[in-house]
């Protein structure tokens, strides 16, 4: 199974010109581009990436990561859709909810329901029959009336911090990708993780796609590719700070920054107009999400990887040595690098060293 780079991130603004920036991502050597899905926040992922799907020939395109508000049947049907009209090029990374819930008011989906929500999001991407609340559906007919539609089921792949959603990755879906920064240490204690609850629920580890969430920037020593990344660090690194004392592989110091973080964007995400603070001077679309103190440089080192494109590849050459094959890079938060700067350079000047 070869070793595959995604561009993630803040979805493309404007997204109305989508077109332009998938051929730019493609050109520059990303094997695909992933879209978060964040209602109220920035555009459905399903429309956009349709729309990238239809601009270009090999770029794969995903979800990273969806969350679990459309129920399990309008999730697959979705799906299902962008797979068949993108040519099979899709796959799908979905989470239990934070910062995409929050803004709706709601907590992340417990541990069990979302366990429950894999499995039946699963079996329609299958085309099996689902009973709930004691009615039988299917999406069966989906692929019947448009046969163009029914490809080979698209893989999906649950985003993961802790072990009981890593347990929930190896009970449902196809693949799991850590979202614990870029330790190779602690990268490693999730991959054995996988490889522990393989061997309780009698699976083969060797069917599960390891993938992970890195916010890379390469560096001009003049600070803005670490601004790009910023706001995503601060995303990927709340989620090692959801419990009030740190887990087993997280010494205190760093759970303390964490927890800040969790803490100091709190009130963005439960605000209706929290974090849309135009920049001065700036152009339509860049917006001061994140607050500093949420998160500054000693983060960025702490949990991301940011140098000069050698650098980044070393550290990456570093994640693909322990069996990491598919990696979600996080390019630019919300309101940062419109013009993709850091995406491009990456694409050009780090992964051809990593191919080389």
């Amino acid at each position: 199974m070869g070793v595959e780079f995604w561009r993630m991130g803040a979805t493309p603004v404007p997204s109305r010109e989508i077109e332009q920036f998938a051929r730019a991502f493609e050109a520059a050597g990303w094997d695909g581009c992933a879209l978060g899905e964040a209602h109220g926040l920035i555009p459905d992922p399903y429309i956009v990436l349709a729309r990238a799907a239809a601009a270009t020939t090999s770029l794969q395109l995903a979800t990273a990561v969806a969350v679990p508000l459309r129920t399990p049947l309008l999730a697959a049907s979705a799906m299902a859709t962008l797979h068949g009209v993108a040519g099979g090029r899709t796959s799908f990374s979905i989470g239990r909810g934070d910062g995409a819930v929050k803004v709706l008011k709601r907590k992340p989906m417990p541990v069990a329901q979302f366990e429950e929500y894999i499995s039946q999001l699963q079996a329609y991407l299958r085309g099996d029959e689902v009973e709930v609340d004691g009615a039988t559906t299917s999406l069966a007919r989906l692929y019947d009336i448009d046969p163009s539609l029914g490809r080979t089921k698209p893989p999906v792949d649950i985003a993961a911090t802790g072990p009981r959603t890593v347990e929930v990755a190896v009970n449902t879906a196809d693949g799991v990708s850590f979202s614990v920064g870029a330790d190779v240490e602690r990268l490693q204690r999730s991959i054995d993780l996988v490889r522990q609850k393989c061997g309780e629920r009698g699976r083969d580890f060797d069917s599960m796609r390891l993938g992970c969430y890195l916010q890379v920037a390469v560096t001009n020593g003049d600070g803005q590719a670490r601004e790009a990344i910023r706001g995503l660090v601060v995303t990927h690194a709340r989620f090692s700070g959801w419990e009030p004392k740190p887990a087993s592989d997280v010494d205190d110091a760093a759970h303390t920054t964490y927890r800040h973080a969790l803490q100091t964007m709190e009130s963005v995400y439960h605000s209706s107009r929290g974090g849309v603070r135009l920049r001065e001077g700036g152009r339509p679309g860049e917006v001061d999400f994140y607050p500093q103190e949420a998160g500054g440089d000693e983060l960025i080192d702490q949990f991301a990887i940011a140098g000069p494109p050698e650098y980044c590849a070393e550290r990456l050459q570093e994640i693909i040595g322990i069996g990491i094959t598919r990696f979600m890079i996080g390019t630019r938060a919300v309101g940062v690098d419109l013009d993709e700067s850091n995406a491009i350079r990456i694409g050009r000047e780090v992964l051809p060293l990593l191919r080389r």
